[in-house]
């Protein structure tokens, strides 16, 4: 109850705290450029540069955000991964030579390649998939509400859920792990699912690509629905067969779309960190760049100069998805 209530306190004081900066801010624009009970030039003058100012009001609050917990931290871990663990001491690029020298640090770029190869294919195939079944059935929205409902749970949640799922227990014992339940059931031996090197990382992309084939479905069911009915019905009247008119007419108009999905599920993978912390820690050979990043810079003392050119390294990763991402989307949107 305590915990609540500052959650509570804290919320509605920051509500009024947002409500006293826009009013107050707003006053005092009006009162260094009045327009009111003013005419002529100068009036239509700081009417202009009032109005020219009101959307950055609106707008510092965010920016400020932006550039503390965005832009600030970019630049101190280009400076951290340049120096020594304490980051004191300048050591130019010998924390990236020893990077790509250490094997842990390639068996991480190794798990993250293949999670970017299953999990963004797999979440939007599965997504678009879903996305055109559901549109045909009665009952789609109801199958859409239960898809989608992983969405709403955190990372480290539907890693608990899991485990449940990939439970074990010694053989001879009562499996309450479901994959367990169903392989005793049918005669086989439980095995530690997520203990198993190589493929302990496809079970835990599952948790992954349970989430997020909600999130494409969403977004893909919105593109199939915005394709022209004229087109699917020129189609039926060629004789085109419901597979030639998902894969060659339905397909090749949302492919925008598709790539937006797909590049947003990309970029999520290469940050991916909760799952594995959650499931196995890196161990069994599960580790990924995130969760290496964490355990350098956080953990056994702390190693900032390492963490940092790792971050770096996941950064240089994403920036480039990302503006291709953005300049994808501008271009759906015509450049709006």
């Amino acid at each position: 109850m305590p915990q609540l209530l500052f959650a509570i306190v804290t919320m509605m004081a920051g509500v009024l705290a947002c409500a006293f900066y826009f009013l107050a801010s707003n006053w005092l624009l009006d009162r260094i450029f009045p327009s009111q009970g003013l005419s002529g030039p100068k009036a239509s003058r700081n009417l202009r540069i009032s109005s020219a100012i009101r959307p950055w009001l609106f707008m510092l609050p965010a920016l400020l955000a932006l550039a503390v917990y965005l832009v600030y931290p970019v630049f101190e871990s280009v400076r951290l991964s340049l120096h020594d663990r304490s980051g004191r001491d300048f050591v130019g690029l010998s924390n990236f030579f020893w990077m790509f020298g250490d094997g842990e640090f390639r068996q991480s770029i190794f798990n993250n390649c293949l999670w970017l190869l299953v999990v963004p294919a797999v979440s939007t195939f599965l997504g678009l998939v879903i996305a055109a079944l559901t549109d045909r059935i009665w009952w789609g929205n109801i199958a859409k509400t239960l898809i989608f409902t992983p969405m709403a749970i955190s990372f480290v949640g539907a890693a608990v859920i899991w485990k449940f799922v990939y439970d074990y227990r010694a053989e001879g014992s009562e499996q309450i792990g479901i994959l367990n339940a169903l392989v005793t059931y049918f005669g086989g031996a439980p095995e530690a699912w997520i203990t198993l090197p190589f493929w302990n990382n496809f079970f835990l992309m599952v948790i992954l690509i349970w989430i997020q084939t909600g999130f494409a479905m969403v977004i893909l069911s919105a593109a199939l629905r915005g394709i022209p009915e004229e087109t699917l019905e020129a189609a039926v009247i060629d004789g085109a067969s419901g597979l030639q008119i998902f894969f060659k007419i339905m397909v090749p108009q949302i492919r925008g779309t598709i790539a937006v999905v797909w590049t947003n599920i990309t970029i999520l993978v290469l940050k991916v960190f909760d799952i594995v912390l959650a499931m196995t820690n890196g161990q069994w050979q599960t580790q990924v760049l995130a969760n290496l990043m964490f355990d350098w810079m956080f953990r056994g003392g702390g190693d900032f100069g390492r963490g940092a050119a790792i971050a770096v390294v996941i950064m240089v990763l994403v920036v480039p998805i990302m503006i291709w991402n953005i300049r994808n989307a501008t271009r759906e949107t015509g450049g709006h």
